[in-house]
């Protein structure tokens, strides 16, 4: 239908901008577009960010270049919850960049197909999308993500990335609070290469999710659990059964960690060949036993002991004795020098030894 200019004045005359904007907010993109070029008013109301916040542009999969993505970020801005650029095979990661810095609100992100994108696009959502909650990418080679601090990111949203990703190297949840099991378990049953896993502050994984992991993925190399505060000594049994080429691990505010666990770590191939770093601050159940067991590892490199309250000096000194080449980071409690009768006692602060 073509308005002429007396009909689209008096439209225009009629009714108000937001009603206008709320008809508009019904019509799909190719009746936008139409809409856009009727004039100069219709095309402010038709491109108007409320309008696009959601757009799927598969039908159009083959006309879709890196600036119509560009342009529409722009257009968009923060109202832009939901695309679908599955199929868009000529977008790539410098115009997926310019959207992630555009549309930070993102909350819906469908790349299945874009087969131009690579590590770099997932670091730039990773770094202005803080509000994604699924990230369907099928990236075939994809290597390495970083999710950190994606507070919205659901099992769902991982469980998809995993299936399609089954080439999965080192990806960093750390921050990702909703998690559960259920991401592990997909981790465990898609991506066999995993290296590097970063799980900090996820305190809703457990044992079990652990267990799973490490049991098919046997090339875990560094793996940061710092409060993931339901895991116990069982995580580390398996992971002293199943990972020998674990290099460096964070327990940190694992408060269930015990000396029984560090045994077996202490005990197994990658404590007796592979372990360099080992972080247990405000492991409150760690005692100078543990230390006794670490003396098994011979190639440790650093030893993190913030807080351990269990642990002493002494207990330091004695392994060094046996490992002198490892640093060790810890915090003691203040001590009380003894005073003459009717003298005042004077607290030293807290310290921090490197040895």
């Amino acid at each position: 239908m073509v308005f002429s200019n007396n009909d689209e004045g008096l439209i225009n005359k009629k009714l108000p901008k937001e009603l206008l904007l709320r008809i508009f907010s019904f019509l799909d993109i190719v009746t936008l577009c139409r809409c856009a070029q009727i004039s100069k008013a219709w095309n402010i109301l038709a491109l108007d960010g409320s309008n696009w916040q959601r757009i799927d542009l598969f039908n159009f999969q083959t006309d879709v270049e890196g600036r119509v993505v560009e342009n529409i970020s722009k257009r968009c801005g923060g109202f832009l919850r939901k695309l679908s650029l599955r199929g868009c095979i000529g977008v790539g990661d410098s115009s997926l960049k310019t959207f992630a810095q555009n549309c930070r609100n993102i909350e819906h992100l469908n790349l299945n197909g874009c087969t131009k994108i690579t590590d770099s696009t997932c670091y730039s959502l990773s770094r202005f999308c803080s509000k994604l909650k699924h990230i369907q990418n099928y990236c075939h080679e994809l290597v390495s993500l970083n999710l950190q601090s994606c507070s919205r990111v659901t099992d769902e949203g991982v469980v998809q990335i995993c299936r399609g990703c089954h080439r999965l190297q080192a990806l960093c949840l750390s921050g990702c609070g909703n998690l559960t099991d259920a991401s592990l378990t997909a981790l465990a049953l898609n991506c066999p290469r995993l290296q590097i896993l970063e799980a900090a502050r996820c305190s809703h994984l457990t044992d079990a999710g652990f267990t799973l992991l490490a049991r098919n993925c046997h090339d875990l190399e560094k793996m940061d659990l710092e409060e993931c505060i339901l895991i116990t000594d069982s995580t580390l049994i398996q992971l002293s059964i199943h990972c020998p080429k674990l290099q460096a691990l964070s327990l940190s505010h694992c408060e269930l960690i015990t000396d029984d666990g560090i045994l077996h770590l202490s005990n197994s191939p990658c404590g007796h060949e592979r372990l360099r770093v080992l972080e247990l601050d405000n492991c409150l159940l760690i005692t100078d036993v543990a230390l006794e067991h670490l003396e098994n590892c011979r190639g440790l490199e650093r030893l993190e002991l913030y807080d351990c309250q269990q642990v002493t000096r002494a207990g330091i000194k004695r392994m060094r004795a046996q490992l002198p080449h490892v640093k060790v980071h810890a915090y003691f409690a203040p001590v009380t020098p003894p005073t003459a009768v009717g003298g005042s006692g004077q607290r030293l602060c807290r310290c921090c030894v490197i040895l």
